[in-house]
């Protein structure tokens, strides 16, 4: 089992399509995966064409007797599962900063996953226990970045933050790589962003960019991947360059 936690403590920055888009993109390779909702706000679930869920993540976290196997449910893409959210897991922050093994609990469950299948963990936009557990859990970190200044200052927080998980629990935690999101070629600002994100990175920044694209809100709507959304779209396109990148970054 390979775990990649996605995340980005600033909002916006087009985590929820990547965890979505890149599973999708996997998926259609071959790929075994597993789509790991850990935000509140259970976009992911909504938009990945799950049925209708009794149990969510915030039993997988509160509930000892939960298992992973007890509350994944299919997509409707071959070879897709996700592990849906609820609101109430606003309420698990809270539960968690008094409980035992409180940053591992995520860790401890995503043990049942066999080898060979892929978990992408969807974060919410902030560093508190749901992301912490989510770092702990994963064997490597992926980066969105919107091509924006303040997206990109905001990384000093969240690498301060990995390097903390590294140091109490996830000492083999590694930086997949950042992936730039919301590019627009046309501005001399976004490219800009690229090339110090380049300078300061190196190879930790994906070849892949995701473009803006007003395509990505119809999928949304139709709760489909743009990846299956429209196939021949230049922000498919994208993931799948990625879903390639990740493979090889193995």
């Amino acid at each position: 089992m390979r775990a990649i936690a996605v995340a980005n403590q600033k909002g916006g920055v087009g985590k929820t399509a990547t965890v979505l888009n890149l599973g999708a993109a996997l998926a259609e390779m071959g790929e075994k995966v597993v789509l790991v909702d850990l935000d509140p706000q259970a976009n992911l679930t909504a938009i990945s064409g799950a049925d209708e869920v009794e149990l969510t993540t915030h039993d997988l976290l509160l509930s000892p007797d939960v298992d992973l196997r007890d509350i994944v449910q299919p997509t409707p893409i071959e070879n897709l599962l996700v592990a849906p959210a609820e609101y109430a897991l606003a309420a698990a922050q809270a539960s968690l900063a008094g409980a035992e093994r409180r940053q591992s609990r995520l860790a401890d469950k995503l043990g049942v996953l066999a080898e060979g299948i892929i978990c992408i963990i969807d974060t919410p936009p902030s560093l508190g226990f749901l992301t912490i557990n989510a770092l702990s859990a994963a064997h490597e970190v992926l980066i969105p970045v919107q091509c924006a200044f303040l997206a990109m200052k905001g990384l000093q927080q969240l690498l301060r933050t990995i390097e903390g998980v590294r140091e109490r629990a996830n000492p083999d935690l590694e930086i997949l790589g950042l992936l730039l999101t919301m590019y627009d070629a046309r501005t001399v600002h976004a490219d800009e962003v690229r090339r110090r994100l380049k300078h300061h990175f190196g190879d930790q920044v994906f070849d892949t960019v995701v473009p803006r694209t007003v395509a990505f809100d119809y999928a949304t709507v139709a709760a489909t991947p743009l990846v299956n959304f429209r196939p021949d779209s230049p922000g498919a396109e994208a993931y799948r360059a990625l879903a390639q990148e990740v493979i090889d970054r193995a």
